[in-house]
């Protein structure tokens, strides 16, 4: 088990860009890490994902728009976003998985450990 503490996040006017950290109590570097979003009223869903070889996975709604990515020296995950949309407005979590492979979809109950969550919130 690993403990995963987020910051970053935030309020942010559309087109802005916010990048969120994810530090790891201990390595992650061979685990599949994941980033999810949770808006009020709808189910939490995947954002990207980032396994041990270091590829990638995104959702169709934030491709070419957000990165995730890893300073193994520093056990943290991040997420860059960027031309932050109103609909982007969520409660991020990082999550990392007991496994080194990255479901697709990539899907909550692969995931063991979270982070506590940060607020992203997109003004217009």
């Amino acid at each position: 088990q690993v403990q995963l503490v987020q910051s970053g996040g935030g309020p942010v006017h559309t087109g802005g860009s916010l990048r969120l950290s994810c530090a790891a109590s201990a390595s992650t570097q061979t685990r599949c890490m994941g980033w999810f979003r949770q808006a009020p009223g709808k189910e939490r869903e995947g954002v990207a994902s980032l396994d041990n070889g270091d590829n990638t996975i995104y959702a169709d709604a934030v491709k070419g728009l957000f990165t995730i990515s890893r300073d193994n020296a520093k056990n943290t995950l991040y997420l860059q976003m960027n031309n932050l949309k109103p609909e982007d407005t969520a409660m991020y979590y990082c999550a990392a998985a007991p496994y080194p492979h990255c479901p697709i979809p990539l899907r909550a109950y692969w995931f063991n450990d979270w982070g506590q969550g940060t607020q992203v919130t997109v003004s217009s």
